[in-house]
């Protein structure tokens, strides 16, 4: 069975969507071990977590039978705590980061590296790990590297809302992974316009100078619409399929990710494994919470 190591952030989410309804869970980097886990997938874990979340996450993940949890640190304090609020109007996300972990220590991550079969690296806080502690994890590892950039684009601020912010070393980030996400919003703050969403010229744009160090394959989010999935010659959108009433909009890029991700592992072709990563996103969007997310992928592993 192929493993899967996930660095990313464990967060304490507080989601308010425009019709006065609130949701609380936890989340992060737990969305995409939901999925490969439910999947099938031998996921390790790469994270740290706030103490005061431990007996919830493990009632959680505890139920998971193929996650390994050995690079699972619990941390003192509340942990990364963040408020979502969603506007269908304006289709933007306010968040505000009430709280958060330590950056990732590389050397657990090291040690994890010589077992793995794929890699994401997913920026849930900004805060997740250092460039050169990134660098040292990126320049080691063996096996294809999935960057998704999502917090790094916004100010790195704790108590107040998150602006988005250029990122002019993005490539820095970037370089050595075989696979960039990203949504429109924070591919124009990699093209150095953080005020609006990147249109299909921009984004063509960012697909060009990802080849040029290396990336095999850019995604970039586009909610309702669907992926624009692009590798060296090729550019698609890859549109929703399934009408679903949304529910709760939270972990659905990450959704996504995971889903694209096995197909990846298990072979398939760029836009075959992104276009199953789109319909299991769909769904999702009609549920809540990690528990409910592992179930949607444990159902769709049968026919998936």
């Amino acid at each position: 069975m192929p493993s899967c190591g996930l660095i990313g952030t464990i967060t304490a989410d507080t989601i308010e969507v425009d019709n006065g309804r609130t949701f609380r869970s936890v989340g992060g980097i737990l969305y995409q071990a939901a999925v490969l886990c439910g999947l099938g997938v031998s996921t390790v874990l790469l994270s740290h977590c706030g103490e005061s979340l431990r007996s919830e996450v493990e009632a959680i993940v505890g139920e998971w039978p193929v996650l390994d949890r050995r690079g699972l640190t619990y941390v003192p304090g509340p942990g990364n705590r963040v408020l979502l609020r969603y506007s269908e109007r304006s289709r933007e996300r306010e968040e505000i980061l009430e709280s958060v972990v330590p950056p990732h220590d590389p050397e657990s991550i090291l040690r994890a590296l010589p077992g793995l079969d794929f890699l994401f690296m997913v920026f849930n806080s900004g805060f997740d790990i250092s460039l050169p502690d990134w660098r040292a994890v990126a320049d080691r590892a063996a096996c294809p590297i999935w960057v998704d950039i999502h917090s790094l684009v916004l100010s790195p601020c704790v108590g107040a809302r998150r602006d988005y912010r250029a990122i002019p070393d993005w490539r820095d980030w970037v370089e050595g992974a075989d696979y960039l996400q990203a949504n429109r919003r924070e591919a124009a703050c990699l093209m150095g316009r953080p005020e609006r969403e990147a249109d299909e010229t921009e984004i063509r744009e960012l697909c060009g100078q990802a080849f040029q160090i290396g990336v095999r394959a850019v995604f970039v989010t586009l909610g309702k619409e669907g992926v624009l999935a692009a590798v060296p010659g090729d550019i698609r959108r890859l549109p929703v399929r399934a009408a679903v009433k949304t529910v709760d909009p939270t972990g659905c890029g990450d959704v996504f990710a995971a889903a694209a991700a096995r197909g990846l592992l298990r072979g398939q072709p760029v836009f075959q494994a992104a276009s199953a990563g789109v319909d299991l996103a769909s769904h999702a969007a009609g549920i809540s919470g990690i528990p409910e997310t592992y179930l949607l992928a444990s159902r769709a592993g049968k026919d998936f």
